[in-house]
């Protein structure tokens, strides 16, 4: 699993301090943080040149303004962006308001996404 271990801590921090029942999954070569059984956020390093990045998961609504800040980028996986999904580099986290912010933009569309729980 490639991902920050200290970009771990920072956002494991910022979830405990708002009192988040979450836990983390490792999937898609780094680790998920999940919440009510939603992927919250995820921690992943960059295949292309070994920098950490934060994925969030802002919703649709945010999107399009999630990408005028700085380090902010589509997420592309499948080399096509996901709508509501979004990279944000060392650039755009680097400064603990700037992490707390994204973490919190996360937050604020949590229960608005699906849930990735698979029905019985």
């Amino acid at each position: 699993m490639a991902y920050d271990k200290h970009l771990e801590e920072r956002v494991t921090r910022i979830l405990k301090t708002k009192h988040h029942n979450f836990f983390t999954k490792k999937m898609m070569g780094g680790l998920c943080y999940m919440l009510e059984d939603k992927m919250l956020c995820g921690l992943l390093t960059n295949k292309e040149d070994g920098t950490s990045l934060l994925m969030a998961r802002v919703g649709p609504e945010f999107y399009n303004q999630a990408l005028k800040n700085p380090g902010c980028m589509p997420m592309n996986f499948t080399k096509r962006p996901m709508k509501g999904f979004v990279f944000i580099t060392e650039k755009g986290i680097d400064k603990e308001e700037d992490l707390e912010f994204w973490v919190q933009k996360c937050l604020d569309f949590n229960p608005f996404a699906k849930s990735s729980k698979k029905k019985k």
